[in-house]
């Protein structure tokens, strides 16, 4: 079951955090009563257009698609758009996690509390009943061009309210119906609009978006705090990270990663120990680390932006202006904002990665390392250290290569060439999926080799900031001495960057990070 505080829907202020917090912190969601006001009055303009003319309204008497000039008689209105849940429920592949089927109820709900598609009040308080009480519809991922926005995965997800599909209860599949039934609840049978109502919009697309983009802030703060504690290890300097230097160049971005390394390496007896050595100059994924975390936090700038309008935006067709007293075919379900957004989350977090693993190379490598003992291990030969990790974090910073080839300027024409141009945004939703995996598990092992690497230049210990990353570190991970398989490790810390508590840790030392 859902719980603390619940979030109020009015279709106008809903948050990136709010999203997090229902679709990974199980905070419950409602209606407003402002939400239900909003509703009825657009609910009444339907009922006028389904019942009181036979004026061509799409998808209230007409067909769907190319079928737009086929009329629909009146009484099988309801029919209609039963007919089109089951007709576009015909996704395939494994299912979407259970994080983002949340997120896409909620911003369902969301987009229809606004009021201007038409649904009744009682369909979207059956559709929070099952948010807040975890039914989670079983949503094959495949399927979506993202054009009239997520039409076959936003079906899926409709099913289980009329009572079919399959829906997930307490981690068991069953039959919606079923499903139903266990958290006493009963189905609803379909009004006009309202089918169409629950799968015209871009929710899968701006859930994969909302909460990838938090994830990829988590992922900005931990490359600097990685960056940090690789610059300790390998007795880098700190003044490419003076703020005179990056008021100079003043992107936001690279502003605020160069700050963050800055008050990290403060107070570091290591850095101290070598500041009149006479090495010049460090190697790029050192020096220009700033620059190159900055430039991916500018894409999330970007990202957040867009992201922050569609969570609220009216994504339906037709859209229901009450004020006018029309019913309007538009194009707000086009996924193509989400698609350039989500092939940019992307790119900016697979930056980050890809730097990383540079800085991995540098902390294995004794040609690289200025005495660090060869992969980081005691008795090398019997013991292989981080030898492998590194492999790993190149491994999958390869991936991330091609997974980052854009899918928003692909299309590909669908339903007879009524739609002809689609934005893809839900593959592009699906490749940043696993690249923020990638990329979580490729700082996760620059921390773990960092780790590792610092303890090498005892007694002297690094700032207060990265002395306390590596502690959070260790209480995952121990020092590694005789070999063991990191495999455990990576993944604990890569949980560790996910949920925020590596961050946490920096920031109860020095305070908040930017």
């Amino acid at each position: 079951m859902a719980l603390g505080i619940a979030i109020g829907l009015t279709g106008d202020d809903l948050t990136v955090a709010d999203v997090w917090a229902v679709a990974v912190d199980r905070a419950p969601a409602e209606l407003t009563d402002a939400a239900r006001v909003k509703m009825h009055r657009a609910r009444e303009l339907v009922e006028r257009a389904a019942h009181g003319t036979r004026e061509h309204t799409y998808g209230v008497n007409t067909g769907f698609g190319r079928f737009v000039n086929r009329s629909i008689p009146e009484e099988l209105t309801g029919e209609l758009q039963l007919r089109l849940l089951r007709s576009h429920a015909c996704g395939v592949g494994e299912p979407y996690a259970d994080e983002i089927v949340r997120a896409a109820m909620l911003l369902r709900a969301n987009t229809l509390a606004k009021g201007t598609s038409g649904a009744r009040v009682e369909t979207v308080e059956l559709l929070l009943a099952c948010l807040n009480r975890d039914v989670l519809p079983v949503v094959p991922a495949r399927g979506s061009v993202g054009a009239s926005g997520d039409l076959a995965p936003l079906a899926h997800l409709a099913l289980p309210l009329v009572g079919e599909g399959e829906a997930f209860v307490a981690g068991e599949r069953l039959p919606g119906l079923e499903a139903l039934a266990r958290v006493g609840l009963e189905p609803i049978v379909l009004e006009a609009k309202e089918g169409l109502s629950l799968i015209n919009g871009t929710q899968f697309m701006a859930a994969s978006l909302a909460l990838g983009l938090l994830r990829a802030r988590r992922l900005s703060r931990v490359a600097d705090l990685a960056c940090a504690m690789s610059i300790e290890a390998l007795q880098g300097s700190r003044t490419s990270f003076m703020p005179e230097i990056h008021a100079l160049r003043p992107l936001r971005g690279q502003v605020d990663s160069a700050a963050n390394i800055w008050r990290l390496l403060d107070g570091s007896a290591i850095i101290e120990s070598h500041r009149w050595c006479d090495k010049v100059q460090d190697a790029y994924s050192l020096r220009c680390a700033a620059q190159v975390h900055g430039a991916s936090r500018d894409l999330l700038d970007y990202c957040d932006y867009t992201v922050s309008v569609e969570l609220n935006a009216a994504t339906d067709n037709p859209l229901v202006l009450v004020d006018e007293d029309e019913l309007v075919s538009n194009g707000n379900f086009h996924g193509q904002p989400l698609a350039f957004a989500l092939d940019a989350l992307s790119m900016g977090a697979a930056e980050l990665a890809s730097i990383s693993e540079r800085r991995v190379e540098r902390l294995v490598n004794p040609n690289l390392s200025d005495g660090l003992p060869a992969f980081l291990t005691t008795d090398g030969g019997l013991n292989s250290g981080f030898m492998i990790p590194q492999y790993v974090a190149a491994s999958l910073v390869s991936e991330n290569k091609v997974l980052c080839h854009p899918a928003s300027v692909d299309s590909i024409p669908t339903s007879a060439g009524q739609e002809d141009h689609v934005s893809m945004g839900n593959a592009g939703g699906l490749k940043a999926w696993q690249v923020l995996a990638n990329c979580e598990r490729g700082l996760a092992i620059e921390l773990l080799a960092g780790a590792q690497a610092v303890e090498f230049l005892a007694p002297l210990e690094p700032g207060p900031g990265v002395r306390a990353t590596r502690a959070a570190v260790r209480e995952l991970s121990p020092r590694l001495r005789d070999d063991r398989s990191l495999a455990p490790d990576i993944e604990a810390v890569a949980i560790a960057i996910r949920d925020g508590s590596i961050v946490a840790a920096a920031e109860s030392e020095i305070g908040e990070l930017r």
